[in-house]
């Protein structure tokens, strides 16, 4: 005997809750709403705090000595930059373009040593289990905590015993060494390097340096670029260090010569004022080269340089 039941007047379609309607309730449009333009008046409030200082230098840069202090500082007048330039790379027999290679030989050497020790230590921290690993950590961890300034007195008393004061190894070697990059390379190593490729390599019969020049430096590369443009990047704006260890002009930093000049802002010849406006654009060209070239390790992502 087959039964028939009536769906509409069961018991099971009157319990039903209604549908929720689909429709955005006029409240919350108008909340979102609000809180689309609260965030984008906020960025664009942001990015005129970031861009207006390097529109002014850009401005003043094109200008002449009188143009700099009597017209508006934030739009164009007559165009002097090849005048400034030429002021700027003959002052002093040229003592800019020193300044300039002197930074860019100790911010390359001293990132790029300390790019290879603090993946290097990262990826062994990450990688490898030892004793006394987890109090290794807190002192890396703890190490944050000591402020730079602290360690200024210790390092001038034992770069003065090693004979080191006045020369580029003041300036190079400090920088090897880095708490946060380690740190920074560490965590990113557990992230990108499954263990189980690295034991896969060791049953084939590959040595633990082998290992990590082969395998883990390539899956660590974009962690590595991202080590290495922040280390750049604080090498190149770093003051305090040449302005303590390095006593010849010669031997400055584009940094520190700048503020030398803007220090003595006038002679009898130049406006030193505004040479430091131009040579402070110029310092900029390196590193917007440097973030444009190095693009591609973010865009690639983890696994660039794997393993075919």
């Amino acid at each position: 005997m087959t039964v028939t039941m009536d769906r509409k007047t069961g018991p099971t379609a009157d319990s039903r809750p209604p549908r929720a309607s689909r429709r955005t309730e006029p409240g919350r449009v108008r909340q979102t709403t609000r809180t689309k333009t609260l965030v984008i008046t906020g960025l664009v409030l942001f990015s005129l705090y970031s861009l207006l200082p390097v529109w002014w230098l850009i401005v003043s840069a094109t200008k002449s000595r009188g143009d700099l202090y009597t017209t508006n500082g934030l739009w164009f007048t007559d165009m002097n930059v090849g005048e400034n330039l030429r002021q700027l790379f003959t002052y002093q027999d040229g003592i800019f373009l020193r300044w300039m290679w002197n930074t860019l030989f100790y911010g390359f050497v001293g990132t790029a040593g300390m790019t290879l020790i603090c993946v290097a230590c990262g990826y062994g921290l990450a990688m490898y289990e030892f004793r006394g690993k987890g109090f290794l950590m807190g002192c890396i961890i703890g190490s944050f905590l000591v402020p730079g300034a602290l360690l200024t007195i210790p390092s001038f008393l034992l770069y003065t015993d090693l004979n080191l004061i006045d020369t580029p190894s003041a300036i190079i070697v400090p920088s090897f060494f880095n708490a946060f990059s380690v740190y920074l390379a560490k965590v990113y190593a557990e992230g990108a390097i499954p263990p189980e490729l690295l034991e896969a390599a060791r049953i084939d019969g590959a040595g633990e340096y082998r290992i990590f020049f082969r395998i883990g430096a390539r899956l660590m590369s974009t962690g590595a670029a991202t080590i290495f443009l922040l280390g750049f990047v604080g090498s190149w704006n770093s003051f305090f260090g040449p302005l303590v260890f390095l006593r010849s002009s010669e031997k400055w930093t584009v940094m520190l010569g700048l503020y030398s000049w803007l220090k003595v802002k006038t002679d009898s010849s130049y406006d030193l004022t505004g040479m430091v406006v131009v040579g402070s654009i110029v310092s900029l060209i390196p590193m917007v080269i440097l973030l444009i070239s190095m693009q591609r390790y973010w865009r690639s992502g983890v696994t660039l340089g794997s393993l075919k």
